[in-house]
This record gives C-alpha cells, sequence and structure tokens, in this order.
C-alpha cells in the first residue's frame, strides 16, 4: 500500500517549502522525502547521502530535521510520471513521505497538500495555480490579493516562527488521522 504522502508546493521558487518541510519532519518521525527538480536532458534518482548533504542543498535541510530517508529526483516533465511511482515505490516501507515540487504534487495526488504563497501572488504559473486549487492548507505571510480555494485551511505565519506555526501543525495531526482512518475503513 502507498504510504500517506504530503505534497508541498508554493507560489514560486524560494517561498518556503523546503522550511515547512523540515519544521512537519521535526515533528513527523520515521517518514521520508523526495524533493522534485525538472531537468532538460536526463531522469534520475538520488539517494548517495554524501551528494544530498552538501551543504546549501535543499535534501541537506531535510535529512538534518530528520528525515529517515531522502531521494532527489530529477525528470523531464514527460518522465515524471515513471520515475516518481519508482520513488515512491522506494520509500513506501516508510511512515510517509513529504513530496516537495508542484510538477510532483500535480501527478501524485497526495493525501494532504500544502500551498504557500509569496508576496506576489497575482502572477502564478499555471503549475502554482493548479496547486493552490489542490490545497487543503495554504500558508501565507501578507493576505494574498487574489481569492483562495474555500476548501482551504488558511494560516497566516510568519516564516520560522514554530510556535505561530502549532496550529498548522496540530491541524496537520488532524488531516493524517482523518486520512489513515479513511485508508483503513
Amino acid at each position: 500500500m502507498r504510504p500517506i504522502i504530503i505534497g508541498i508546493g508554493g507560489a514560486y521558487s524560494s517561498v518556503g517549502k523546503t522550511t515547512i518541510a523540515s519544521i512537519l519532519l521535526n515533528h513527523l518521525k520515521g517518514w521520508g522525502a523526495i524533493k522534485y527538480t525538472p531537468s532538460d536532458l536526463y531522469c534520475s534518482i538520488l539517494d548517495d547521502r554524501e551528494i544530498l548533504r552538501q551543504e546549501g542543498k535543499d535534501t541537506a535541510i531535510l535529512l538534518s530535521s530528520g528525515a529517515e530517508e531522502v531521494l532527489w529526483v530529477q525528470s523531464p516533465p514527460l518522465e515524471l510520471k515513471e520515475i516518481i511511482s519508482m520513488a515512491i515505490d522506494r520509500l513506501s516501507h516508510l511512515r510517509g513521505i513529504i513530496v516537495e515540487g508542484n510538477s510532483a504534487i500535480e501527478f501524485l495526488k497526495p493525501d494532504i497538500v500544502i500551498f504557500i504563497s509569496g508576496r506576489d501572488i497575482e502572477t502564478l504559473k499555471e503549475s502554482a495555480i493548479n496547486i493552490l486549487n489542490m490545497a487543503d492548507i495554504i500558508l501565507f505571510q501578507h493576505e494574498p490579493s487574489i481569492k483562495l480555494p474555500e476548501r482551504a485551511k488558511k494560516f497566516k505565519v510568519a516564516y520560522l516562527s514554530i510556535s505561530e506555526l502549532d496550529e498548522c501543525i496540530n491541524y496537520i495531526y488532524e488531516l493524517l488521522n482523518e486520512r489513515q482512518g479513511s485508508r483503513r475503513g
């Protein structure tokens, strides 16, 4: 059976996806993470800890935050379906997986989707709009000027402030219990 998957997407690069993933991984023991990066030429699934732990890499942050295992998936968009499925299979023994990257989320349809808004949300690319519409949770620092989906729970947070994320983390636990229960029942 596929493990529970939390997808973290965002309005654009450097909006805080890895920061939120690392905070969650500190709370979710026995979980892994997949970082997806689009590539024009090749497909790869990297699991070499020496590469993943290189300073400044998002994968190093995910590992240092308590991820049991981390995979770095790179592929052209047309090859994503096959390679992301292989990566999920490789981590299927874990309690759950956090997947970072809009394109991967679109394909996987995670159990829980978190969208991180930024300051300039008026000019969202199509993949970001798709993730926003899938979102169970929307995190933002400044109230977005566009209409947000009604179904998503919204949290105004100052990034890097764990105390302000407590309510959000508690809600994620509620969703995890609900989604795990619906899988069993």
